[in-house]
């Protein structure tokens, strides 16, 4: 029996259960180090945004510059999302809804700001999502145009 191995895989692995493998290049892999894989490599992107936001002053947070950059390197070098990554983000995105929580419980425990100053709030989104469509369909129609996706 491996060392460290906990009681519940114990139990597991005796009544028949096998962990399943992956290979990743040739590489073979249990499932739980194909989803650590990709947790390193989603963190280590976010690590290098921050780094980057931090050293160079940039007005944006640094995950967001740490997803740029993965996909950057997803679009030009890789040209496909490596299985540890892609079985990561599916699991991350299964249980997107309970992120919400804490700022859903933010709202409420500053409910009195949100009385107070709703109609500024209430302008700020709607003219914030027509801003959004309307870059949006820009950007579509600029790349229908140049890309030939569309009829002239």
């Amino acid at each position: 029996m491996p060392i460290g191995m906990s009681k519940k895989y114990e139990i597991l692995v005796g009544c028949g259960f096998k962990p399943s493998k992956v290979k990743l290049d040739k590489t073979e892999l249990s499932l739980e180090g194909v989803m650590l894989l990709g947790v390193v490599v989603l963190l280590g992107c976010q690590l290098l945004g921050e780094l980057m936001v931090v050293a160079l002053g940039l007005p944006v947070p640094g995950p967001v510059i740490g997803m740029l950059l993965l996909a950057t390197v997803l679009l030009i070098i890789k040209r496909k999302v490596p299985d540890a990554l892609r079985r990561v983000s599916e699991n991350l995105l299964g249980h997107l809804a309970l992120l919400f929580v804490p700022a859903g419980v933010g709202l409420m425990s500053h409910f009195h700001l949100l009385q107070r100053e709703w109609l500024i709030l209430l302008v700020t989104l709607v003219v914030s999502t027509a801003v959004t469509l309307a870059v949006t369909a820009w950007v579509l129609g600029w790349l229908m145009r140049n890309l030939g996706g569309g009829e002239s």
